[in-house]
């Protein structure tokens, strides 16, 4: 039996395909599966990007595994089931290294939740995504109601999940939803050009970049700005610095340690 999340390394780019045939949906086995390989691939610094896709072309992720939901229907202290599923989520959205989510096909429910814990988005033509829970008298929980919200804006992102109808990826790099859209087949191809450009430069700063930005959309402007100059100052500790400030003064490309 093939693994259902699978990993391939190619230079400091990691890719992660979730496989689980025929509509790649998120069970607890990849849930768990996700869990593992991103506190393994965070913790190896040779790792610098990470793309996230779905196998085939049909889906990136159809959403949660339906079957599941009998299990739940009318008990009490299942809370904590979804906090756990929140705390993987959290794991990938605040992993320090950047990520990039290549939507390959149908991205609902569980699958648009998941993509948006990613960093950046790119979207084959053919996509379409979506938060139907509505239609099964749910409502997204796998914090889409918070992130959503943060990538479109409220009006937006209230109108996708009231209504559970998917828009086209067209539409959704116009929201700003995705950063890009490509050609079919192709969406993989685009995320490692840009994880390849990503991958030259320093994880640390790299880090803190992602840091003051997430840190910064959840205070004031102010504070943001004193979390930017914390962060600034602990780039000037490292030795990455040094070696980037001077490469440039002796005219030649950094070779950066990640220290």
């Amino acid at each position: 039996m093939s693994e259902i999340v699978k990993v391939e390394r190619k230079n400091a780019i990691a890719i992660i395909t979730i496989e689980n045939p025929p509509l790649n949906v998120m069970n607890h086995k990849v849930v768990q599966k996700l869990d593992a390989v991103f506190t393994e691939l965070e913790a190896d610094q040779s790792v610098v990007s990470i793309i996230l896709t779905g196998a085939g072309d049909k889906a990136f992720m159809a959403g949660a595994d339906i079957k599941e939901f009998p299990l739940l229907i009318g008990k009490k202290g299942i809370r904590e089931n979804f906090m756990e599923n929140h705390r993987i989520f959290n794991k990938i959205d605040f992993c320090e290294k950047p990520t990039i989510a290549v939507l390959n096909g149908l991205t609902l429910g569980g699958g648009c939740e998941l993509a948006l814990t990613c960093d950046l988005r790119i979207a084959e033509e053919h996509v379409f995504i979506g938060l139907p829970e509505i239609k099964l008298g749910l409502f997204p929980g796998g914090g889409g109601t918070q992130r959503l919200p943060r990538a479109i804006g409220e009006a937006r992102a209230k109108e996708m999940m009231y209504t559970g109808e998917p828009i086209d990826a067209i539409k959704a790099e116009k929201i700003g939803l995705v950063n890009e859209v490509v050609t079919k087949g192709e969406g993989l191809k685009k995320a490692i050009e840009l994880a390849t450009k990503l991958s030259q430069f320093s994880i640390p700063v790299l880090s803190k970049i992602k840091k003051a930005v997430d840190n910064g959309l959840d205070t004031s402007l102010c504070e943001g700005i004193e979390r930017e100059a914390e962060l600034f100052e602990e780039v000037f500790q490292t030795d990455d610095i040094k070696e980037g400030v001077g490469a440039f003064i002796e005219k030649r490309k950094p070779v950066f340690t990640h220290k």
